[in-house]
């Protein structure tokens, strides 16, 4: 398929900014190993000016998928359309142009920035890629991109290693935005920071979304963290989404119990709940490291609530009531459980 061949829009509404369908990666550990599916028919969508929060544990996926989009890992099926135009197969004229529209900030900024050049020199060499502009104009982009992420302009002379952890992630997202790209891919870029300058961090990406009309695709492990930057969560688990839906309905009201069981591993102020929490984690069944069965739920083996048909169909994406998306057998029974009670509000995580 053509990189620039057209992608079919979903005829229910406009075309997305970023259209991802069935979007599978596999990889191979071994020859005598079968192959490791990573992402198994994810489907996603962003549109114009909209953060969607992809979270899950670690391995899950979420950061295959970033970079699939990125074009850094090789797509085995589906496909991937930016603005219309497929990008699955890009080639790499392609990709460059397409750099400019799409970035990416990652987890460690002190490894993704190059020690030896100043950071007005890294930031200037983004502008460089992908404008003609003279040394004085680069330079003044650079500091004034500096000020919107709330450093001072002097800092564009200074090396990565003098600054502390959420600066240099500053910085990064800096990087990042010097070409005023249309999407960019957070992936875990705050989850090393600790929780004070996490804040910080997600204000300012919230702060420059509205300033500069860009979208985000938000990938952690933190569903609180999610939930305070996105207007759509998609749930992930070994490579498959369990749930998905405006961030309100899916942190309110949870239908899949993999969802619940990520609310429940947030702490809360309440000590009776939070005991509550804990028992109930302990209770359940250990995540199993074995392979999956495509035919299958794969959250049953942890599921306190599998059965039969859990581990012999693949469950699809149903719709709720509440208007979102869920991937499991039993979802309607489970609608009314007790279990609702340890999910908690943001309102009430506030405290």
């Amino acid at each position: 398929m053509s990189a620039n061949a057209p992608h079919a829009p979903d005829p229910a509404g406009p075309v997305p900014l970023l259209d991802v369908r069935g979007l599978a990666v596999e990889y191979r550990i071994g020859r005598r190993v079968p192959p490791l599916r990573a992402v198994d028919g994810v489907d996603l969508t962003i549109g114009p000016r909209e953060t969607v929060g992809l979270v899950g544990e670690s391995g899950s996926g979420k950061s295959t998928v970033g970079r699939a989009i990125l074009g850094l890992t090789p797509v085995g099926e589906g496909s991937i359309a930016f603005d219309g135009a497929d990008i699955t197969r890009a080639d790499q004229r392609t990709r460059r142009k397409l750099s400019a529209d799409l970035q990416v900030v990652f987890q460690d900024p002190y490894s993704s920035l190059n020690v030896t050049r100043t950071v007005g020199q890294t930031l200037g060499e983004t502008l460089r890629v992908h404008e003609k502009a003279s040394r004085a104009e680069v330079g003044a982009q650079v500091r004034a991109m500096l000020q919107k992420v709330g450093l001072p302009a002097e800092a564009a002379s200074r090396y990565p290693a003098q600054f502390s952890g959420g600066q240099r992630q500053r910085i990064a997202i800096a990087r990042a935005l010097m070409v005023s790209p249309r999407l960019v891919i957070c992936d875990e870029a705050v989850s090393a920071l600790d929780l004070s300058v996490q804040a910080q961090v997600l204000n300012l990406l919230r702060d420059l979304q509205q300033e500069l009309q860009m979208s985000y695709l938000f990938i952690a492990h933190d569903l609180a963290v999610v939930r305070h930057v996105s207007q759509r969560i998609v749930v992930l688990y070994r490579g498959r989404v369990m749930e998905q839906g405006d961030a309100r309905t899916v942190c309110e009201q949870p239908a899949h119990p993999y969802t619940r069981a990520l609310l429940m591993a947030a702490p809360v102020p309440d000590p009776d709940l939070q005991r509550s929490r804990r028992l109930a984690r302990a209770a359940a069944p250990p995540r199993s490291p074995g392979a999956l069965a495509a035919a299958s739920c794969p959250f049953a083996p942890r599921c306190p609530h599998a059965v039969a048909v859990c581990r012999s169909a693949r469950p699809p994406l149903e719709a709720t009531p509440a208007g979102s998306l869920v991937a499991c057998h039993r979802w309607r029974e489970l609608r009314e459980s007790p279990e609702r009670d340890l999910t908690i509000t943001t309102e009430a995580r506030a405290g």
